[in-house]
């Protein structure tokens, strides 16, 4: 199927249904990978079938566990019990989450790989990850620019270390525990602010002991090397990042009613939810249940009179993938939504801030940007313009969202990017009456 040069939403009637939210991507890149490790079978329900992921499951077949399909969102790994020797470089496409958890495994074994990814991971810093790592002894050998991909990881011999995170990052944490499972010692990643907990609490299902002790705001995570992993189940839920999107659309599309179901509800994951409750959002969560160690619901977002609020910038943690989305929905409040504090948003997918502050100034949305922020001032949207995304999924995904509740059409190049999180998005979002397009 070719894929489209653009996507282009209009303004759409009332949205209304229930629809699933695809599997969160933070946990399916985790169950893929701690499969790889383990030893024995880990059966996974739910998986996120999105270009970033098949990514990372591939390198588990390249670090030699057996990987299986078998069906939609089931599969099958098969882990040997620690990383075998890779025979050709590790692709890893567009994932940076991916390529950053898989270089703090592979620095475990006595293994060589080589990482590489697209021309948009290619732009992002590796550092903060490798740094840690190269203190608890892993080599690297940067094959073109240093600080970027693509880079060469030597393993084994690890010593354990105590890292205090300067950031609130889960990818840098996950990297050095991941590590630190085959180092020499206790481990410790100390954060000011805690970071999603989804490779702590992932880690246990797989029988490795990992303490975590309140640290102030934070916490203090730590783990004792040479702890093997048995495989086990894993239901993966519904991702919130993803859920954000046709939730949006609920509030910003006069007469909606759209529910998400299966939504993780993991405290340190739904800040946006948060936020739009401040700025008054109609949002309502039912049928809370568990599954895999972590809270999931259903929620219904109907069309509701925003306003703007100033974000707490200690919330950006637990929200930092949804700030775009929340950019779009602030364009429709009244009065001006102010977000510090996320300067991590330059150094994504793409440049985030200076791509949603210019397309919403496109669409007519007065915009004031800073280093670490922006100011969203919220007013009459008049749409009518093509945005550039370079090829940043969620810099598409939420334009279209904001061209559903617009005068004039809002359009998006390169939006074949969104099948990195989303497959599927633009038939779900029709299948709720959104009015989106493909073009040439």
């Amino acid at each position: 199927m070719s894929i489209p040069a653009h996507l282009t939403a209009s303004r759409s009637p009332a949205l209304s249904g229930r629809v699933r939210a695809p599997g969160d991507k933070s946990i399916s890149h985790r169950a893929l990978i701690l499969g790889a490790m383990a030893t024995g079978v880990t059966e996974i329900e739910g998986l996120l079938e999105g270009d970033d992921i098949l990514a990372t499951a591939r390198a588990a077949e390249a670090f030699g566990a057996t990987v299986e399909r078998l069906g939609e969102g089931r599969w099958r790994v098969t882990g040997q019990g620690g990383f075998q020797q890779p025979t050709g470089v590790i692709d890893c496409g567009n994932a940076g989450t991916g390529v950053r958890l898989l270089m703090g495994a592979a620095a475990g074994y006595p293994v060589t790989a080589t990482f590489d990814g697209d021309a948009s991971l290619r732009k992002r810093p590796m550092k903060r990850v490798t740094g840690p790592l190269a203190r608890m002894g892993a080599r690297f050998d940067w094959k073109a620019v240093e600080d970027r991909l693509p880079v060469a990881v030597s393993g084994g011999g690890l010593t354990a270390i105590d890292h205090v995170q300067t950031v609130a990052s889960a990818q840098i944490k996950s990297a050095i525990l991941l590590a630190g499972i085959n180092a020499n010692g206790v481990t410790t990643v100390t954060e000011a602010e805690a970071s999603r907990d989804h490779t702590e609490r992932m880690m246990r299902a797989f029988g490795v002991e990992v303490g975590v002790l309140p640290d102030g705001e934070g916490w203090r995570v730590s783990l004792r090397g040479g702890q093997a992993l048995t495989g086990t189940s894993v239901a993966v839920p519904g991702d919130p990042s993803s859920a954000a999107f046709p939730l949006a659309a609920g509030l910003i599309v006069p007469g909606s009613e759209v529910t998400v179901e299966g939504v993780m509800l993991n405290p340190l994951r739904t800040g946006l939810f948060e936020t739009w409750r401040e700025m008054g959002a109609d949002l309502a969560v039912s049928n809370r249940r568990m599954a895999g160690g972590e809270e999931l619901g259903d929620v219904t977002a109907r069309h509701s009179t925003l306003r703007g609020v100033v974000v707490p910038p200690e919330r950006a943690a637990s929200m930092i993938d949804e700030y775009s989305i929340l950019a779009a929905t602030a364009a429709f409040a009244e009065g001006a939504t102010v977000m510090r504090g996320i300067g991590e948003m330059r150094v994504k997918e793409s440049d985030r801030i200076a791509l949603m502050a210019a397309g919403l100034t496109a669409c007519g949305v007065r915009v004031e940007e800073e280093p670490e922020g922006f100011t969203v001032f919220g007013g009459p949207v008049r749409g009518g313009a093509t945005v550039v995304t370079h090829g940043d999924h969620r810099i598409a995904m939420s334009h279209l969202v904001l061209g559903l509740a617009v005068e004039e059409a809002v359009a998006v190049d390169e939006p074949g990017m969104i099948a990195t999180s989303f497959p599927g998005f633009v038939e779900l979002m029709r299948g709720l009456g959104a009015d989106i397009a493909a073009s040439a």
